[in-house]
């Protein structure tokens, strides 16, 4: 959730901390602040709201500093308000500390503390353990970090923080549980962030530190212990491939508009290298060594969240068919908590685009804990579940830096395509029917450059119906999952409520709701349901329904039916599901832009879901 990042060296601090946090909003944008020290004093200024607010605090009363932390805040303990901001202080007003997690026996420790006379200023759990920090610092010797490690003995929960201490101006202290945090090596300069996008413009160098890690940091050194024995930990400095042009906007109004464009080659980035048209094959270099226990396996578990879940719904539809293997899908937030079947010759799939949901690394350890073999779809190159799992394969989407997923969900539903390939056995597909289906893969590029350049008209049917409070999509098969990811688009940043379902499915409760207000967005295409569907579209008519109808093959019976037509292009059946995707983005889109919401940074939502 929360974005947090540090700095240390020669430069002022400040602009680094701003321009961190902007690429950091994301991440969470209720609240913001930074801190510094300067002259042997700790300095904070914080408010509610986003980053630009506090840019303006900072021009009215500049800070100044060679070294300081900053944090942009999704709220879980305590409302959006200036008090509960981040940096939190201790009594002396000597250490701050930025954190991204949950405390979950805060209530516990903060008791305690009261006992022993301590004040609490705000609602938040962050102050508890600043607090609690601040008294091993104060009342004994021992320097910042040994405090923070001693006082993180007595924490249960989730943290990724970072702190500085007035006494010690030359020092910053982080700590890793739960909550990504990396750190960037630079030329006598040093950074901490929750993901490596501030850290791109000054070094490329970078560790990926693990759970239990906790770093001091100086200009021009740094040293890793672990938090329980203090053992000093030699870590693997890694660099980051990503270019500076990938976390900018290139020119467009909003990221989540870039990133829709952008899947005219990002679709195509994941598959490079990895199919064959010649012989309809797949070759996933993640997972090859792992392949005879994936092949022999009695059931596949796919667990995600949100978008990443109607992935998982396309790839149990297109596993189950072409390699012949069972496979159930579940919300990562509830296959934690429930006992599924799990044995040695189970595989669990973890979806996700940060590769630091919390709820999926949770469904991962359970998984490992029963013995079965964790596979890993991600696109964050050293994210947590890339580290945590037995194999994986990178989805090579870029950055995504709009809150709403886009290009993550087509490169996901990419990426378990051609696992089905690799999986395959002869009586799930042909070897002529992988050709075809390979083929129709390499054409996706070019059909999504064809569903953008039909922009204007869907913005069109977006002004005819940016007055609805209510949607309805509807598919059937593959395009279930994608009617349920067009209605989460929807809802996630022009705040309209609607509902995917299954188009059969309608005739049971949803048909009560259509009336001549309510658009209802059917995906058709000319595949073995369309006849069916075709009916469900002359249900809604004779109910006065809004059709919007999105096909690759526009009929007469359509153009009668429909109100508005959008014209998706598709070689294959299968590969409709994720060319139709991209103008349930773009309606999305200007439906949200035409309401004044703010697109890429959508009310009470962030990009990475690092709490429970």
């Amino acid at each position: 959730m929360c974005g947090i990042i540090g700095y240390i060296g020669p430069k002022d601090a400040i602009p680094i901390l701003i321009n961190g946090l902007k690429r950091l909003e994301y991440r969470g944008y209720d609240s913001t602040g930074v801190a510094t020290i300067n002259n042997g004093v700790n300095h904070v200024t914080k408010c509610e709201g986003k980053v630009a607010t506090l840019e303006e605090l900072l021009k009215e009363s500049p800070l100044e500093g060679n070294i300081g932390i900053g944090h942009t805040r999704w709220a879980t303990h305590g409302i959006p308000n200036h008090k509960n901001s981040h940096p939190h202080q201790d009594e002396s007003g000597k250490i701050s500390l930025i954190h991204n997690g949950i405390i979950e026996n805060y209530i516990e420790l903060k008791q305690a503390l009261e006992k022993e006379g301590v004040t609490f200023h705000t609602d938040t759990d962050t102050e508890v353990l600043v607090q609690l920090i601040g008294k091993i610092y104060n009342e004994g010797s021992l320097s910042i970090s040994e405090s923070i490690q001693l006082a993180l003995q007595d924490v249960v929960g989730s943290y990724g923080l970072v702190a500085l201490c007035s006494d010690e101006p030359d020092v910053l202290v982080g700590a890793r549980l739960g909550s990504p945090l990396v750190l960037g090596i630079g030329e006598g300069e040093n950074f901490l962030a929750s993901d490596a996008s501030p850290i791109i413009p000054f070094t490329r160098n970078v560790i990926y530190l693990d759970d239990g890690d906790l770093v001091k940091i100086k200009n021009d050194n740094y040293e890793v212990r672990r938090i329980g024995d203090n053992t000093k930990v030699n870590k693997i400095i890694e660099r980051i491939e990503t270019n500076l042009e990938e976390i900018e906007k290139g020119g467009f109004p909003h990221f989540m508009l870039k990133e829709i464009h952008d899947q005219v080659h990002t679709i195509t980035d994941t598959m490079r290298g990895r199919i064959s048209q010649d012989n309809g094959t797949a070759h996933l270099g993640g997972i090859a060594d792992f392949m005879p226990r994936i092949q022999n396996a009695s059931r596949i578990y796919i667990t995600a969240c949100g978008t990443s879940w109607h992935a998982g719904l396309i790839g149990k539809t297109v596993i189950e068919e072409y390699a012949r293997i069972p496979v159930h899908v579940d919300y990562a937030s509830e296959f934690r908590y429930r006992e599924p079947i799990i044995d040695s010759r189970t595989v669990l799939i973890a979806i996700s685009q940060s590769g630091e949901t919390a709820d999926t690394l949770a469904a991962i350890k359970k998984a490992k804990s029963h013995g079965a073999l964790v596979l890993g779809i991600c696109n964050v190159v050293g994210s947590t579940i890339s580290r945590e799992t037995d194999c994986g394969i990178y989805t090579h989407a870029g950055p995504e830096i709009g809150v709403a997923s886009t290009k993550a969900f087509t490169a996901q539903v990419t990426v378990l395509f051609m696992l089905s390939l690799v999986l395959r056995k002869n009586i799930g597909l042909s070897v002529g029917e992988s050709k075809g289906l390979t083929k129709a893969l390499s054409e996706i590029g070019e059909q999504v450059q064809n569903v953008l350049s039909q922009n204007d008209h869907i913005f069109s049917v977006a002004k005819e119906t940016v007055n609805a409070d209510n949607f309805l999509y509807l598919g059937r098969g593959l395009n279930f999952p994608v009617a349920l990811e067009g209605a989460l688009k929807l809802k996630e940043i022009s705040y309209i409520h609607a509902e995917g379902y299954p188009a059969a499915e309608m005739k049971h409760g949803p048909i009560a709701l259509i009336d001549e207000k309510m658009p209802v967005v059917f995906l058709a295409p000319h595949d073995k349901t369309f006849e069916k569907v075709l009916s469900n579209i002359q249900e809604v008519k004779a109910r006065k329904g809004k059709i919007i109808t999105l096909t690759d093959k526009i009929t007469p019976e359509l153009e009668k039916l429909s109100d508005h037509i959008i014209l998706v292009p598709s070689s294959h059946p299968r590969t409709f599901s994720i060319v139709a995707s991209v103008p349930l983005q773009l309606l999305a889109y200007h439906l949200a832009v035409l309401r004044g919401c703010d697109v890429d940074q959508p009310r009470n939502l962030a990009k990475s879901v690092t709490v429970e």
